[in-house]
């Protein structure tokens, strides 16, 4: 299943079918203003958005995709397989800052878990009006339980593709689709028309051929036209829109509702269309609403600028007056997206208060700046600032389109001026949320950061979207040169040959360190004029430079690249100075965690056995992979110890990470060992462990198994503390998941009781011994990791030919397999087998 903003596609019952209506009918379900789909994509631990309603792509991109470990309510939902309900703006504040921080707006939200069988394939979303702006509250209500039986239909048909053939799985852009309309218009006449996807040919009634005048191209009397025909005898001016309806129709995608358009007289129509269940036909209405919507027709009169766009972000409706202030004949701007007709509307700035209408009830209004030689000579503006005219956008929400009105800046109210203003601040004076919100979302993502690359993936995602940049570098000081340490963006290659560059070099990214001033470049030209003879990768754009300091020790430069020249507001260059500070502080703590990292990693090699020992009657294997996310290693260990007649089989692993759990680690192995050479029982092993981890008191806890195995008799003595259940393979294959009794985990109660049950390993049988991280994924459930690891190894073929002691060690290396593949492994993994020879 490949993603696509496209709206043509396949048809009904199809994969995105399938998706579209239940995005649609979990709108309906729950009275949601916007919504989605988060599917799984072919990156292990990647949600991706796959079908969008009621949000324009562009307004979502930041979101479009998120991995499950973070701490989103979608990722939650995900994850724990359970539905998260944020009721409100200030809840979803407390539970989730860092989804708060990124859309500041009055509304609830709900996710649902997709399950289908035993696969979880994603997020089901909503967003709503929040619990204060409703009767409802939705938590525990009917309808939570309405939603959460779309979810399940939703999975039930996404199994049912999986098992048909289809990739049930998203890498690309979402489908943006319409949402449903949230009220059934006014009927006045009605004409009705069926189009043939296949004969390219649509045949009206007569109400519809009397009503628009549709003309008579077969000779048939004008009862069948081509579609195009079709949407410009219905309403010339907004032909592309009702085209892009009926492709919508035709790809099985859920009508959104009807739409408004105006005939060729300036007369209000409305039209809708949707695909029939069976054949693939397309029926639809034209509608004549009478005097209902007059009042639409009556703001061709008004003397301000009123547009509309509805939740694709398509324009459906421009007065005379907006065309002209926006600088675009009329007909070049209704069907089109607000952005591609609007160019200079597409600004982070502007995207965050037009998301605001879009999710919140409240009217929001902000101020725009057309630029000069927009094509809107002639047209009387108000006070020109920065090489562009000042507008006054406000915007008015709806359940189905967003009314815009637009004046001049200084005719926001008939009787008073306002001063001319930044973009960034409301009419009322007070500053927008953009700026503030920004930085606190940078922040909380980098609090999370451990490693000096998770700090620079920060940055890009959430750093750059910020402020409409396209390129990003970190240079890293290392004796008084700079390094390139991370891009995005620049040229290949054309970086890598300043890395390396002293302090003293003549280049920005040395004296903005050295100086401690960021450096703000409004065009190359600048940026050329002060380092002349500097080569330059591009010749258009602007360019800021950063210094990266922290706690006033120099840490490196960072580099921000904008694809065009612009203005820096004082405001924009306070917040970007700002965040300078915020990424050195997070680069100097990962390069704090990265030295404790490698203390660590040293401490763990020595304590870890380089080699287990040979035994004539039992084979043994161990494998340990440290995590790769973050920079801490873990306390997991294996051991191998000759006690008396007998072995000894030992895994476990001390909670947490870093120095403390691998010195914890070295101690509990050494008295693990110790207490076993003393031919002690099981359970007085790990009760005598305990005992000493609660002496110790690192304030640190251990999980452990410990099994007492005799070679000849093959009889074992088995006993837990808190440790995920081994597995024994036996002979002919069959692989049991050992119900072992336990005891509480290792340092927590002084008392505590061990219980030993004995085994029997037969000839050829083979013991597995693991520690959670080769079973627990982010995105399934532990008892799913255990039963694969089960199966893999149950399907381990008998050792044939060549010496026995191979055999583990490649079973081994194939049970770890997939772990070592997973870029992303949160904990360590630790696994010891154990096999009796055939004899």
């Amino acid at each position: 299943m490949h993603g696509s903003t496209e709206r043509a596609g396949p048809a009904a019952g199809s994969p995105r079918a399938v998706l579209t209506a239940a995005v649609t009918d979990a709108l309906r379900a729950v009275g949601g203003c916007a919504g989605g789909v988060y599917l799984r994509t072919s990156t292990p631990g990647l949600l991706r958005v796959s079908v969008l309603a009621g949000v324009p792509g562009p307004l979502f991109r930041p979101w479009w995709q998120l991995t499950v470990d973070r701490p989103f309510p979608v990722a939650d939902a995900h994850r724990t397989g359970s539905p998260v309900v944020l009721a409100d703006a200030t809840e979803t504040m407390r539970r989730y800052p860092q989804l708060a921080a990124g859309l500041p707006f009055r509304f609830g939200s709900v996710y649902v878990p997709v399950v289908g069988g035993s696969t979880r394939y994603g997020v089901l979303t909503v967003l709503r009006p929040s619990a204060s702006d409703t009767a409802d509250t939705f938590t525990g209500g009917d309808g939570l339980r309405r939603l959460a039986a779309v979810a399940d239909r939703l999975g039930a048909g996404l199994l049912a593709l999986q098992r048909a053939g289809a990739e049930v799985a998203w890498d690309g852009e979402p489908l943006c689709v319409r949402p449903p309309a949230a009220a059934e218009p006014p009927v006045g006449r009605v004409g009705h028309f069926t189009w043939d996807p296949a004969r390219a040919a649509v045949t009206v009634d007569d109400t519809l051929r009397d009503l628009a005048g549709v003309p008579d191209a077969t000779g048939d009397g004008g009862t069948t036209c081509t579609p195009e025909r079709l949407a410009a005898a219905v309403a010339s001016g907004d032909a592309p829109l009702l085209l892009s309806a009926l492709r919508d129709a035709a790809a099985g995608l859920p009508a959104g509702g009807p739409l408004l358009v105006r005939a060729a007289d300036g007369a209000p129509r409305l039209f809708e269309c949707r695909a029939r269940s069976g054949p693939p036909l397309v029926d639809g209405l034209v509608i004549d609403p009478g005097p209902g919507p007059a009042a639409a027709a009556a703001t061709d009169l008004l003397p301000d600028g009123v547009f509309a766009f509805d939740r694709l972000g398509l324009i459906t409706y421009v007065n005379p007056r907006a065309a002209a202030l926006l600088g675009r004949p009329r007909e070049e701007l209704v069907g089109r997206p607000l952005w591609e007709a609007v160019p200079w509307l597409d600004r982070p700035a502007y995207e965050d208060h037009l998301r605001g209408a879009l999710l919140s009830p409240d009217p929001v209004t902000f101020h725009v700046r057309r630029p000069l030689g927009d094509g809107t000579a002639g047209v009387p503006l108000g006070p020109q600032r920065h090489g562009g005219d000042w507008l006054t956008l406000s915007a008015h929400p709806g359940p189905d389109l967003v009314t815009c009105r637009l004046v001049p800046l200084g005719q926001v109210a008939d009787t008073a001026t306002v001063p001319p203003v930044d973009e960034a601040r409301t009419t009322a004076g007070t500053a927008s949320l953009a700026p503030v919100y920004r930085p606190i979302a940078l922040a909380i993502a980098l609090s999370e950061a451990m490693t000096a690359q998770q700090v620079s993936e920060v940055v890009t995602r959430e750093l750059l979207p910020a402020f409409g940049g396209r390129r990003l570098a970190i240079f890293l000081l290392h004796e008084r040169h700079l390094y390139l340490a991370w891009e995005s963006g620049f040229p290949k290659g054309f970086l890598a040959r300043i890395s390396g560059s002293p302090l003293d070099a003549p280049l920005p990214g040395a004296h903005t360190l050295t100086t401690g001033r960021a450096l703000f470049f409004e065009s190359m030209e600048h940026l050329s004029a002060a380092y002349p003879g500097m080569q330059l990768e591009s010749s258009l754009g602007s360019r800021v430079f950063l210094p990266l300091i922290a706690s006033g020790r120099p840490v490196g430069t960072c580099i921000i690249g904008f694809d065009r020249p612009r203005r820096f507001t004082g405001e924009e260059r306070t917040v970007l100075t700002a965040l300078g500070g915020l990424i050195a502080q997070a680069l100097e703590r990962a390069r704090r965690y990265e030295t404790e990292a490698g203390l660590a990693r040293g401490l763990q090699q020595v304590l870890l056995p380089h080699r287990l020992p040979a035994h004539p009657l039992v084979e043994t294997a161990g494998r340990y992979l440290p995590g790769t996310q973050g920079i801490d290693v873990g306390g997991d260990w294996y051991d191998v110890v000759e006690a008396g007649d007998g072995l000894a089989l030992v895994i476990g692993d001390v909670q947490g990470r870093g120095v403390q759990a691998a010195a914890t680690m070295g101690q509990l192995r050494s008295a693990v060992r110790a207490f076993a050479l003393g031919d002690h029982s099981p359970d007085e092993v790990m009760s005598s462990t305990n005992r000493l981890l609660i002496d110790l008191d690192p304030g640190q806890f251990a999980t452990c198994c410990y099994v007492r195995l005799d070679p000849v008799s093959g009889t074992a003595l088995a006993t837990r503390a808190g440790h995920p259940q081994p597995l024994l393979r036996h002979p002919d294959g069959r692989t049991d998941v050992l119900g072992l009794p336990g005891g509480v985990v290792l340092g927590v109660d002084p008392d505590a009781y061990y219980p030993v049950t004995e085994l029997r390993l037969g000839p050829g049988a083979v013991l597995a011994l693991f520690t959670d991280g080769l079973v627990e994924r982010p995105d399934a459930d532990i008892d799913e990791g255990v039963e694969d690891l089960r199966a893999g190894l149950s399907r381990a073929g008998a050792p044939t030919g060549g010496p026995q002691g191979g055999f583990l060690a490649a079973l081994a290396d194939t049970l770890t397999e997939d772990a070592r593949r997973r870029t992303a492994r949160p904990d360590d993994i630790a696994l010891l087998l154990a096999r009796r020879r055939d004899g």
